[in-house]
């Protein structure tokens, strides 16, 4: 588990320095009260912070823009994929990165066999996280979810993590017209991770799932095995996205 923690409490007063400019404290005032308390309203957060509703929301909607927060459909606001990604880098001490440079090449052939785009995905509470991808050859092919968060209610990812070790289909659960297959596997140390195959429907769907089947396995057990599954000294735990 992923835990971002600031040096002050929710209820604390905003911290004010004139080695910061004002608009920058106030940006850095929301985000804490909003990574502190994982979910909070537009009062909330403007609250803790010290601010009025009207300058907080101001804030607020250009940390949504840039990835730092996200708002359900209530309003309410809570940490985003780019918190998420920070809160990886700062916890893992290049980890990440190590299994992304393992699953690359991986990635790489199993898109070369499938003729699809194939991912990988990083399991969070409620999101996957998509953090590799290899790009289809084809003309028409599915690309750009590298960095992007999907919901785990509905997509083939989210069923694929809900039964590691079987194939998850689903169309159209994120995107019209595209197929994604998907994979849960390992744990690979801390991470528990999902590899895909997604592209067109009209491709995809008319693939043998069994085929398909057996080269994620296979492809699955590649990464592992470049990756180790044995967990080194001082790393225990699971880890994943909030």
């Amino acid at each position: 588990m992923v835990d971002i923690l600031f040096d002050r409490s929710p209820t604390a007063p905003p911290m004010t320095s004139p080695d910061v400019p004002r608009s920058i404290g106030r940006v850095l005032d929301l985000l804490e009260v909003v990574v502190e308390e994982r979910t909070c309203t537009l009062t909330e957060a403007a609250g803790g912070a010290g601010l009025t509703p009207t300058t907080a929301l101001r804030y607020l909607k250009a940390l949504e823009t840039r990835g730092y927060l996200r708002r359900d459909d209530s309003g309410g606001f809570s940490p985003g994929p780019a918190v998420n990604r920070l809160a990886i880098a700062a916890r893992d001490d290049h980890t990440l990165d190590q299994l992304i440079g393992s699953a690359q090449p991986h990635l790489a052939a199993l898109a070369q066999q499938t003729g699809e785009s194939t991912y990988l995905a990083l399991r969070g509470q409620q999101v996957a996280t998509y953090i590799a991808m290899a790009g289809s050859d084809r003309a028409l092919r599915h690309v750009g979810w590298v960095g992007q968060e999907v919901t785990l209610n509905g997509t083939a990812v989210g069923a694929a993590f809900e039964q590691p070790g079987t194939l998850a289909i689903r169309t159209g659960a994120v995107e019209p017209d595209i197929t994604a297959m998907s994979m849960a596997f390992g744990p690979l140390r801390r991470y528990r991770v999902a590899i895909s195959v997604v592209g067109p429907s009209h491709r995809v769907d008319n693939a043998d799932p069994e085929e398909l089947e057996t080269m994620l396995r296979s492809a699955a057990t590649s990464i592992e095995s470049h990756y180790g599954l044995t967990t080194p000294p001082g790393e225990g735990g699971e880890t994943t996205l909030r």
